[in-house]
């Protein structure tokens, strides 16, 4: 008869005790302990785990040490820093045992060869022209007989539509556009026209309409080939001779359609003023391109992490020549850090920042990391974080983690973070890994 009360008091006492153990901190940091870890070559890397267990190592010593020691098998106590040095890239296994008996992970590890770069800092400008003609607005014309009508509207052409045919013929500038205008003045066969939307082509037809005040042929369209700006470089790779900049796409100003690059360049700039940001309305760096002759890069990819091209000498004024090693996303932490900006003409300096949260990356996605700008200069100079600012390279214990992307509105002294992986990936000098994802990006700084 009293069995049953037993037994279920048994059941709450081990089902509390379960609980108990699995919000436990040694239990929480067993479960995380990784099933994969990524190296590179040459680098060591330390865990903490703060689990006071001893367990036994085994790894291939050809490829990765623990602890200093180059032996196969090595007891370790998991309370304790564990520090893993590779020495060749490639993939191997490291198996731990639990008291030496009790088989409890085999974790891949995966060894990269050393990767190092030249941190950024500076400003610079952005010249693009597109890869076509890009649809940005639409107008009335009025014709002779004084009604009014839009062609663009007509042929189904919307805002953020990139003409890149007419008639069978590739269109890079606006003012190719009026001469084929000119040429159905002449001929009256509507326009074939070849358009992207959304990745797709499509192909649509379309009659100019001739406008009686401009005495010109029109396609009451607004269109735009060519975007100009400054912004930050993030990191200059000499082995490859590519660069990363900016930290988020360029999109145009009036669609926020990001742009497709035809061609484009990047030149020397030098910061003339500051506008300060404020609590609902961002600052903006003010500056003018130096010697547009010289050309430090071409532009060969706009993508949600910034511009990438070659770039075939090592940017001047640098904060310093010397090149850092880079860090994957896992490995990027909460706590002090600094950026590399100019505020002033093209000196690079450098400020302290707080990376406040780091968001869980395993495939690329904006909005990395959350910072919040601690230098009291910084904050006197332009208030927080401005536009312009986009790109200047975050570095964390000598290593180059990521690039400043936006500013949150309300509040200027913060903003986001991209991981630097992801730009190297888009730069083409990190292979990417295996499952890839994106997210679309906020306000641009």
């Amino acid at each position: 008869m009293n069995s049953n009360p037993r037994k279920r008091w048994f059941g709450l006492i081990l089902v509390f005790f379960v609980c108990i153990v699995g919000f436990s901190t040694p239990f929480q940091q067993f479960a995380a302990f990784p099933n994969e870890l990524r190296l590179f070559s040459g680098q060591m890397k330390r865990l903490q785990y703060g689990v006071p267990v001893h367990a036994e190592v085994t790894v291939d010593p050809q490829m990765l040490q623990v602890n200093g020691t180059a032996k196969p098998s090595l007891s370790v106590n998991l309370n304790e820093p564990l520090s893993l040095q590779p020495y060749q890239s490639g993939q191997t296994n490291m198996k731990v045992k639990l008291f030496g008996k009790i088989p409890f992970r085999t974790v891949k590890v995966n060894v990269v060869p050393d990767l190092r770069v030249v941190p950024g800092g500076q400003t610079i400008g952005v010249k693009v022209k597109s890869a076509g003609v890009l649809v940005v607005g639409h107008h009335q014309v009025v014709d002779q007989d004084g009604s009014k009508q839009s062609p663009g509207v007509v042929a189904g052409l919307k805002l953020g539509d990139l003409i890149v045919d007419i008639n069978g013929a590739p269109v890079h500038e606006v003012h190719r556009v009026g001469e084929l205008c000119e040429q159905f003045g002449l001929n009256r066969k509507p326009l074939e026209l070849t358009y992207k939307r959304n990745g797709q082509l499509n192909k649509t037809q379309i009659s100019p309409v001739y406008d009686a005040d401009d005495r010109a042929w029109r396609l009451g369209l607004y269109i735009r080939d060519s975007a100009a700006g400054v912004g930050t470089l993030t990191f200059y790779a000499p082995d490859q001779g590519v660069y990363g900049a900016l930290g988020h796409v360029i999109t145009d100003m009036d669609t926020q359609t990001p742009i497709e690059v035809g061609e484009g360049q990047v030149l020397q700039a030098s910061v003339t003023s500051i506008n300060k940001s404020q609590s609902g309305e961002p600052g903006e760096k003010r500056a003018h391109f130096v010697k547009e002759g010289k050309v430090l890069g071409n532009i060969e990819k706009n993508t949600p992490f910034g511009i990438f091209g070659k770039m075939n000498e090592a940017p001047t004024h640098s904060f310093s020549a010397k090149a850092l090693p880079v860090s994957f996303a896992e490995d990027v932490k909460e706590g002090p850090a600094h950026i590399l900006t100019v505020v002033g003409g093209q000196k690079v300096e450098r400020f302290n920042i707080e990376i406040v949260h780091v968001s869980k990356q395993p495939a690329p996605a904006t909005k990395g990391m959350v910072i919040k700008i601690t230098d009291k200069r910084l904050l006197n100079k332009t208030g927080g974080i401005v536009q312009g600012m986009s790109g200047s390279p975050i570095i964390q214990d000598g290593k180059l983690v990521g690039a400043v992307t936006h500013v949150f509105v309300n509040d200027p002294s913060s903003g986001y973070g991209c991981f630097i992986e992801w730009m190297l990936q888009d730069a083409g000098v990190l292979l990417k890994s295996s499952s890839t994802k994106e997210e679309k990006a906020g306000d641009a700084a």
